[in-house]
């Protein structure tokens, strides 16, 4: 059951642990339409809920679904420990520490971060 949550005055869409799998545009743009619907401006996915696909880089999904959110102007923050993927891949870690530099897609370790980063001076 995804959840809406007021951070910091920044309306949030939490999607639950359990779920669809999300492998492509279809599922960023359901995504997107439910937070439209409740008037969330960021939805945060944990990490778990991304197919394998998404975490490498040569099949094009994280750019699909990112590129989806950066249209429809909603922030989209990958929730939890990605370590397994970054572990492995040069490209992603930059990848990550790329888009945690921006303003529209982050790649966060906990809930804690979340509400540092919508408190801070990049919110």
């Amino acid at each position: 059951m995804n959840t809406l949550q007021t951070i910091n005055d920044v309306p949030v869409l939490m999607c639950a642990a359990e779920g669809e799998v999300i492998a492509g545009e279809r599922d960023a743009l359901d995504c997107i339409g439910d937070a439209s619907y409740q008037g969330a401006q960021w939805v945060v996915i944990p990490a778990e809920r991304f197919d394998d696909g998404f975490f490498r880089l040569s099949t094009r999904v994280a750019g699909e679904i990112i590129q989806k959110f950066a249209q429809y102007r909603v922030g989209i923050v990958v929730l939890g420990d990605i370590s397994r993927h970054t572990a492995s891949s040069s490209a992603l870690r930059d990848f990550v520490r790329e888009c945690n530099r921006g303003s529209q897609t982050w790649f966060l370790a906990d809930a804690g971060e979340l509400t540092a980063r919508l408190t801070g001076p990049t919110a």
